[in-house]
């Protein structure tokens, strides 16, 4: 977009319900006269006239372009607004924001993703996105294992994308908190599926979800030798403007939404506040 004070207007093509609090809603812009485009890990400033405006990751990969995916859970009054829309309604976005994952450097590497709850939607695009390298067979990545944690098993969201990822080779486990009926997957901490993972140099680590996971998360990865360069997280902050206008997401002399959201360990190092 030219323009990122001004929101361009998008219409939901598609809803997806991926549980009983968060969807996927499948947008596209109608103004076709300015390119858009986007690096898995950046976000949307999104709109709704009378409820305001907030930060969503985008959660689909640049390569399903014109169709952008926001993964939204319904917790106050604006998600409420979305959540409560049908298809063919309009929205307002505007972006990208923020620093992306540092998907280039992905290249021979092995892909650990660490995702708790509705963290998994920014990872899903560099999933999808370095599948898709793979699929050309340029520049991807060796290989893929995803460690994902939710509540309950009916907390589990993008279940269909998960299965889809299992056929093209991603090493997908999945652990709860608390299982239910016929749950026959493995129940604790998302953090102890790490165990079971090798770490070795070739290793880069994304984490999102819950801050007290990450937290958790990174000090297995480094007690397992996991370098702080390759460790990658995002932080989470309130954005207001997420042009680094307006100061909300200021952290110890850095702004989350122009440095940010997308850290390394090395770089989250020194920073106080941001654990």
């Amino acid at each position: 977009m030219t323009e990122n004070f001004i929101p361009e207007r998008a219409v939901i093509r598609e809803i997806i319900i991926e549980n009983e609090q968060i969807r996927t809603f499948r947008l596209e812009l109608l103004n076709k006269t300015h390119p858009f485009t986007f690096l898995p890990g950046q976000f949307l400033m999104l709109s709704v006239p009378h409820c305001g405006e907030a930060a969503i990751s985008i959660s689909s990969s640049p390569t399903a372009l014109p169709l952008i995916d926001l993964s939204i859970r319904k917790a106050g009054e604006l998600t409420t607004a979305i959540h409560a829309m049908k298809a063919a309604a309009q929205v307002g976005i505007r972006g990208p924001f923020g620093k992306p994952f540092p998907v280039a450097s992905f290249s021979g590497r092995n892909l650990l993703v660490i995702a708790g709850g509705i963290g998994l939607a920014p990872l899903k695009g560099v999933i999808d996105y370095s599948l898709f390298q793979q699929e050309l067979e340029e520049d991807s990545v060796q290989d893929m294992t995803l460690l994902y944690g939710s509540r309950t098993p009916s907390d589990i969201a993008f279940q269909e994308v998960i299965t889809k990822w299992q056929a093209q080779g991603v090493d997908c486990r999945l652990t709860v908190d608390r299982a239910e009926e016929e749950w026959q997957g493995a129940v604790g901490l998302v953090t102890d599926l790490l165990e079971a993972c090798p770490i070795t140099e070739k290793t880069t680590a994304l984490v999102c979800g819950p801050p007290i996971m990450i937290r958790f998360a990174i000090a297995h990865l480094s007690a397992m030798g996991c370098a702080d360069e390759a460790i990658i997280t995002t932080l989470e902050r309130h954005m207001k403007c997420g042009m680094g206008i307006c100061g909300h997401c200021h952290l110890d002399g850095r702004l989350v939404c122009v440095d940010g959201p997308v850290f390394s360990l090395a770089q989250l190092k020194g920073m106080e506040g941001a654990g």
